[in-house]
């Protein structure tokens, strides 16, 4: 498999004139922020330009630092455009698997409202009627259950901060690893939280593409 070659090393998922969709390690922020740390957005940019000497690259989304899993960038202001009037028009497919406590029903429609705190970086859920929170949704199907554990195949309607986290907790199934919004865990572990699946129309062939990882097993599940 391609890689960025950088430190850390990126997996290149898909890459053409257009586009560029890598593997996002967990724990890698998504773009740079006050703590100096590596970031997608710069390993990617630097890729690009020795590859190719362009100096453009466009973020179209991000995730969550702990979160792993396919993060789409745009090698032209065009297809960063395209992408992004796809994604504000919720036309994007995103699937993410998660491992979560507890023992949530087969399948399940979620809708919160979400406010955001700057300080210290944490969402909450808020009542509708008291019109502070962003409207937040998302759908689930479990996929298996194995004691007190449930892998989730997870569907984003929308795309707020820290969603599925939030929203998945406040309905009492925190997904594990999770330090901020999941219960009292032990040091160490890495959450169970991945991007897996992209299903959008190309920037510039306007054909479907279908991009998924290869691989979808998710920390913890395939310890059990």
């Amino acid at each position: 498999m391609e890689s960025t070659k950088t430190e850390p090393d990126l997996p290149i998922i898909l890459e053409d004139d257009h586009l560029l969709i890598i593997d996002k390690p967990h724990g890698v922020l998504s773009q740079e922020d006050h703590t100096g740390d590596p970031d997608v957005h710069t390993l990617c940019r630097q890729y690009i330009n020795r590859s190719s000497g362009s100096n453009y690259l466009g973020l179209l989304h991000r995730l969550d630092r702990p979160v792993g899993g396919l993060m789409m960038l745009a090698k032209t202001p065009q297809a960063a455009q395209e992408i992004s009037r796809q994604l504000r028009d919720r036309l994007i497919q995103k699937t993410y698997y998660a491992v979560v406590e507890g023992q949530p029903p087969g399948n399940g429609l979620l809708t919160h409202y979400l406010l955001k705190k700057n300080e210290p970086n944490v969402v909450e859920t808020v009542s509708e009627e008291s019109g502070k929170g962003k409207e937040a949704v998302l759908s689930f199907t479990k996929k298996e259950q194995k004691r007190n554990l449930a892998l989730l195949v997870v569907h984003l309607h929308t795309g707020r901060t820290h969603q599925i986290r939030v929203q998945l907790s406040a309905e009492g199934y925190p997904i594990w690893g999770d330090y901020k919004y999941g219960r009292s865990q032990p040091d160490g572990r890495t959450i169970a939280l991945r991007s897996v699946e992209l299903i959008f129309n190309h920037p510039a062939s306007d054909e479907e593409v279908h991009i998924e990882l290869p691989n979808l097993s998710t920390e913890p599940w395939n310890k059990f």
